[in-house]
Order: structure tokens, then sequence, then C-alpha cells
């Protein structure tokens, strides 16, 4: 069927859940998903990618955050309008376009507003992710009446989404597990802890100043009212603003992540990167573990910011990365169909004539993430006791979030006067480093040994991340100083025992093995590898390469093994010729793509590029109001509708910002616009209290 010529249904590292398929209707054709699948990812399996067109200009909509973020994804789901991303699918559900202005009911039969009961709760958290569980296992232990809320219909938050390995220590992160299992770890330890409730599909929307917490859950709407709050509300992704860049097809890396490693559609054929920090990169090599092609990556500085092991990874396995590149245009009429990048001089321009077009469907924009700290910040307002973790509260890695939670965790419980003990200093001193950015880069010299065996390790940037001492059973395997940032080494070559269990924990997959015993002239070499296991049989004969993505040669494959352990991380054994075997790091699956397929030789005009996905407002109708004078974003909006629409101006603000400074205005003469009282759009039913499904 067409549902699953889109859909993932093999992987290299996630199971195929079997799930039961239920009939739907689209605009009128019947179609067919999995029940309990959201809406959105029933239509990509479809095939169908613009789920309606806006009311100004007739263009495309379709699905950008994924996140409940935006309102792309608007449809109408048995006569209600929903977000296609954050509502799931049930057997007869009607679902259509949402075309032209919605017509508001007959408000002849309006039902009375019911009474809404006030919940009182020790400590309220909002968001289920690695800060906000880590947190809840903490007041969990210590018995504390804890309600944890969240607007998915799992626990993990973006850790679902992660099938690499995590960097950080066994004993701290679970460093070497990949994030989807430290999620189910996380909530089978939360579940030791009858203290703790946890309530799914429940959308925290406002915090009102008589220390409210609204949240609205199966359509019904409650009011909590915690001692203390703990706001773990993550992070939404940035977006750039370009011609074309609101076309179906340009979306946020996080929402890439969704489709393809949660919902497990298969959402495009080809993608282009734009940005090369951690997301980024570890977008591309989700994408190729699904059996989808990256054009390129491109990133505007001239290196990449991410780990340099992530972009290692991506060039090994034929990936062009191109920095001090930026994103001209995304083309196409109806949706992405090829789009163009320029180089960019020392001054942030384009230079002239170095356009370069790639044929994609997808664009996928990794420019940065900002706090969801909205919730947070209003608490503060009303001066409640309110407390914040992980990304809401400083943009890190998931690792980092896990401590600043336990942490936060742990305040909470001696605010409110338990006997939680003091916090152990090295926690802050641990959440720091892991919060740290990639440090020094260095390349040691290669040991020059030729016999026995032992393990080379290819991380030449200091990252926190020393699993590979952990698991090292003679405890051979150092890092510099000792220090979790400190670069990997064997303190004596005699010591390995060839158990490749380093090659195999690792998660940058940079660590290899080199076995002279048998053949010296020809040592086997052990390989990490993650992505088809159909590509590696033996005898087959591979494209080896060294850590920038050149080809050392071909070789034909001795033996694959697996371990238990890490299931996912095949183990490929090569034999090579001595002259290049110390250099090898990786194994080639997809051709490079060198030249672009086309040049595009005209830039088009910058002031065409949308700020406003909601109300399609251009960069040039912004910067003609500033230059006209306006200094207050809330005048801004009434000019323009800019911030007007239903995602609250949660997209278009940064970018509003930024052309404030591109035109030299001075912040401090600027009025920020004032927020909505809601957060979240709730259908007006749901405060009536009036909300009934009929299940026939």
């Amino acid at each position: 069927s067409v549902a699953m010529k889109h859909r993932i249904t093999k992987h290299p590292i996630l199971e195929i859940p079997q799930k039961k398929e239920v009939a739907f209707t689209w605009n009128g054709e019947q179609m067919t998903g999995y029940e309990g699948e959201m809406i959105s990812a029933a239509l990509f399996a479809a095939g169908i990618h613009i789920f309606g067109h806006h009311p100004k200009d007739h263009s495309p909509q379709g699905l950008f955050c994924a996140n409940g973020q935006c309102s792309q994804c608007m449809v109408s789901a048995d006569d209600i309008a929903v977000k296609a991303c954050m509502t799931p699918l049930h057997a007869g559900m009607v679902v259509q376009s949402v075309e032209g202005l919605p017509q508001l009911p007959a408000d002849d039969h309006a039902p009375a507003p019911g009474e809404v009961s006030t919940r009182k709760v020790d400590v309220l958290i909002i968001g289920a992710g690695p800060a906000g569980l880590a947190a809840a296992i903490e007041l969990g232990k210590l018995g504390v009446k804890t309600l944890i809320v969240d607007d998915k219909d799992r626990l993990g938050g973006k850790l679902v989404l992660q099938t690499h390995k995590f960097f950080g220590s066994v004993k701290d992160t679970h460093a070497g597990t990949r994030g989807f299992e430290i999620a189910k770890l996380l909530q089978e330890e939360l579940a030791t802890h009858e203290s703790v409730e946890v309530w799914l599909d429940t959308v925290a929307v406002a915090v009102f100043s008589d220390e409210i917490v609204g949240v609205v859950k199966d359509h019904i709407y409650h009011k909590i009212k915690p001692k203390k709050l703990l706001v773990a509300t993550g992070a939404r992704e940035k977006m750039l603003s370009f011609p074309g860049n609101t076309l179906p097809g340009v979306y946020g890396a996080g929402a890439f992540q969704t489709l393809v490693n949660r919902d497990l559609v298969k959402s495009s054929q080809k993608v282009l990167i734009v940005g090369g920090g951690n997301v980024g990169l570890i977008a591309g090599y989700h994408a190729i573990q699904a059996g989808i092609g990256v054009a390129a990556l491109i990133e505007a500085l001239p290196n990449v910011g991410g780990y340099k092991v992530h972009a290692d990874k991506l060039k090994r396995l034929g990936v062009t990365i191109y920095t001090s590149h930026t994103v001209i245009c995304a083309n196409g009429r109806d949706r992405v169909e090829s789009v163009t990048i320029g180089r960019l001089d020392q001054d942030w321009k384009v230079i002239e004539d170095s356009h370069k077009t790639f044929e994609v469907d997808t664009v996928l924009i990794a420019v940065g993430l900002a706090e969801v700290n909205e919730f947070y910040l209003k608490a503060r307002q009303w001066e409640m006791a309110v407390f914040c973790a992980g990304d809401a509260r400083e943009i890190a890695e998931a690792s980092a979030a896990m401590f600043t939670g336990k942490i936060e965790g742990l305040k909470i419980a001696q605010s409110l006067g338990l006997d939680a003990g003091p916090i152990p200093k090295e926690w802050d001193e641990k959440a720091t480093i892991l919060k740290s950015k990639p440090g020094r880069e260095a390349r040691p010299e290669l040991p020059v040994k030729e016999k026995g065996v032992f393990p080379i390790f290819h991380c030449y940037q200091e990252v926190p991340c020393n699993p590979c001492t952990s698991v090292c059973p003679v405890g051979a395997v150092k890092t510099e100083g000792d220090k979790i940032t400190g670069l990997p080494y064997i303190v004596d070559l005699e010591l390995c025992t060839g158990c490749a269990s380093c090659v195999a924990v690792c998660p940058g997959l940079s660590v290899t093995m080199i076995d002279y015993r048998q053949d010296r002239q020809h040592p086997l070499v052990t390989l990490p590898y993650e992505v088809w296991r159909d590509q590696v049989q033996v005898g087959q004969k591979l494209p080896v390469t060294d850590i920038d993505g050149a080809v050392l040669g071909y070789f034909a494959v001795e033996k694959v093994t697996a371990r238990r352990k890490y299931p996912g991380t095949l183990v490929v054994q090569v034999r090579l010729d001595k002259s290049v075997a110390k250099a090898a790091v990786g194994i080639w699956v997809q051709e490079k793509q060198i030249e672009p397929a086309t040049i595009y030789e005209m830039e088009p005009p910058p002031d065409d590029a949308i700020v406003c996905r909601c109300e399609r407002v251009t960069a040039g109708e912004i910067r003609a109001s500033i230059r006209d004078g306006i200094r207050d974003l809330n005048q801004l909006k009434a000019l323009t509708r800019a911030g007007m629409g239903a995602c609250g101006s949660k997209t278009c603000r940064p970018m509003i910002w930024r052309i404030f400074k591109e035109e030299g205005i001075d912040f401090a003469a600027v009025t920020d616009r004032v927020d909505r009282p809601l957060f979240v759009e709730v259908p007006i039913v749901v405060f009536a209290g009036a909300f009934v499904r009929d299940e026939g």
C-alpha cells in the first residue's frame, strides 16, 4: 500500500513494532494508518505533505516543528481544529484540510461553563524529558508527592528520538547507552516511586497570578496549585528567514528525528542539512540509518560547532560538509524540489558566482535551539516558588539536563524542609563539564608498534566522554589527567586482550582495533558500524575510509559480530595492508555528491523571505516598518500582523529581533511584545467543559 511505501520497515538500531491498522478519511478519501499514531505521521506515511493552504496567499502549509510549538500542521479532525503532530489517530476519524478562514459555530446552544476544581500538590513538574524525569526520581526517592505532566504520549522527551549512544560517563549519564534506551531506564526507575504521579498527553497552557497552573488533559481543563513548580519544558528550534523557508519539506531537525525515529516514517528521499552543531550532525546520521540520502551538510562558520567525532562519522559515511556556506533559498512550487546554497566571505557576505543547487525534497534547519522558558518567567513574575532545569534553563546536551534535573530535585526537597542532605559538590562540577563546549583538538602520533593487538583512538577533540575507560576489563584505557574531557589513551599496549569492548561502546565510533598476530603484513582491523547489516556481508568488498572520509581502498569483510550489550553497533573485521591499517576508521555507505546538480544563477531578494509563518509577513515588510521608525513589537504586530498568529510568535520573534539588529537599532530602544495569557492554543470548548467525543 502507499502507506507502507513511506514507512520504515527495517532499521539497524530500532525495533519495528506491530501496530493496529485503522481506517480514516483525508478530505473525503479513504486511508489507513496506525491507531494512536499522530495524524501527521499517518499523512506523511500516505505521501501527503501539504496539510492545507494559507488564507492570505494560498501558500501550501505542512509540518514544521512536529513538537506542538507552531501551528503549521493545523487540520480539522472530527470537526475540531487540531495540531496534526499532537493529535492521535483513531478508527473512523474524519480529517480535513483547514482551507480559508474558520467559521465560528452558532451560539444559540452555547453551554454554561462548569466548575473547575483546584488540585493541590507538593511539586508540579512541567516536562518529562531528561531533566524532568531526573528531578522526579530524586523527589520520588524522598517520598515527595509529585505530579509530572508532559504533552507527549510517552515519557522521555527528546531522548525518545535519539538512536545514538550518549557521551558523558557510564556511572553518571549512561554513556554508551542510546537515548531511547535511557528514556526506558529512567521510566523504569520512576515507576518504583509511588509518590510520583504521571500525566501524559497533558498540555500546560498558562501560569496565573494566583499561583495556579492551568493544564488540559483529555480535553478537560484542570487547575493545579503546587507548593513548588519545576519547569523542565526543553527547547524549541530556531528558524532561518530565506525565500522558500515555509515550503512543505523545510522543517526543523527535531521534527525530522520525530518522524524517522519515533513515528518510523520515511519522510524524505534526500535531505540537505543547514547547521553543523550536534543536532544537525546527528540528524544526518539518523537520516542515513533510516535509508534516506544526505546530499550535504552546510555550516556558516569556518568549522562545525558540534563534536568532531559526529562530523567525522558523517564524512566517513560519504557526506560532504560545506563550511562557510549559507542557504540562499529553497525552490519548489508546492513543496521543496531543490535548495540553493552559497559561500560566505570573511564579512559574512555571499560570494558572487558561488551558488550551488542540490536536488533534494527536504531541508533540515538545525541552527540552534531556544529555551522554552515562558512558564518559568511568568511564574517568577508572580513570585512563585519556581525552579528550572534542562534546556528550559540553558541549552546543553541531554546528559547535562539529567544532572541539572537531579540538582533541582534536591533543591526543591530542601525548600520543602525535607532532610535531603547536601547536594554533592561534584554534581555541580559534573553538570558544568557536561555543558561545556568542545575543547582543544590534538592529533597524537599513531602507535609505531606493529605486533600483537591494541586499540587506536581516533577522537582528537576534548569532549566530556569516557565510557572506554569503564568497559576495559584490564583497566588499560585512561584519559589524560584522568579527566572526563581528557583524550583517551592506552597505558600499555601489551595489556590489551583484543576484546574490542572499547570499539563497541564508543559513542563517536572513533575507536578501532588492530591485530597483527596472524599476519603482520596484513593486520586484521576491527571497525564499528551502525548502518545496514546487508551492506557488510562476509566476503563483500567495502570502501574503508580514514578519519576525513577519504577512501583508503576496497577490502573484503572477514567477520561481523555484535556485543550483547551493544546490539546496534556491529563490529566489522577487515584485513588491510599494513600501510593503511592504522589510518582506517570507518566504512563508506553512500555515494559522495562532490558536485551539485545545477548552478543557481540569480539570488532572490532577501526581502521575499517569510518571517512570520502564521500571518505570512515578509522580512521586507518588517524592515520597512523599522525604517519608518517603529520601535515597539506590539505596534509592529498591529501594523503587519507579525506575531499575531496561532503560535504566539514562538518562531518569528527571534527573527524580528535579528532584523532590528541588522538595521543597527539599539535593543534598549525597542519595546518587546506583551505575551498572551495562554502560551498554548486551547479550543474554547475545553474551557466550557463541554467536550464530548462520540466513540460510535
